[in-house]
């Protein structure tokens, strides 16, 4: 695990709250130099510390109303090497977990309806070798949305 600093930290907080943030505005605040910025954010990004960056869509605004969470069950734990690939072909899967507890893994999806929804359970994530069962929960309304809360001060205790 790579180290950070107060100064990362703080460069974190910043940029997560704001990614298109000018550089000289983020130096500034921090004060020092815009060369000191994009070096220790590069070097964050060579150590997968930061591990993208980019715009966040409203999905509703794209046409896609349901947002639903599927506990998937395998045959098998070790099926899941081979499932992902698959679930990695439907665009409206937007993420995949490998859990412990009642489901093998969870997946988040968007649909434009319950239609949609019901399509892409029958027709794909249903038929894909070693799922044998879903469960499905639709949220019905997002009510926090954040990244984890970087501390500004690294506590030694």
């Amino acid at each position: 695990m790579e180290k950070i600093d107060n100064l990362d930290r703080k460069i974190l907080g910043i940029v997560m709250k704001n990614a298109r943030m000018a550089s000289k505005d983020v130096a500034m605040e921090c004060g020092v130099s815009r060369a000191a910025i994009h070096q220790r954010i590069q070097r964050m990004i060579d150590v997968n510390i930061i591990t993208g960056s980019g715009y966040r869509v409203n999905p509703r605004l794209l046409g896609y109303r349901t947002c639903t969470y599927i506990g998937i069950n395998l045959e098998r734990g070790a099926m899941y090497k081979d499932v992902v690939p698959e679930l990695e072909k439907i665009p409206e899967v937007v993420e995949c977990h490998f859990t412990t507890g009642p489901y093998t893994m969870l997946i988040q999806l968007y649909a434009r309806d319950n239609e949609h929804l019901m399509e892409l359970l029958n027709d794909k994530i249903q038929t894909i070798h070693g799922v044998m069962g879903t469960e499905t929960l639709i949220s019905l309304d997002n009510s926090i949305s954040r990244e984890i809360p970087i501390n500004t001060k690294i506590d030694d205790n």
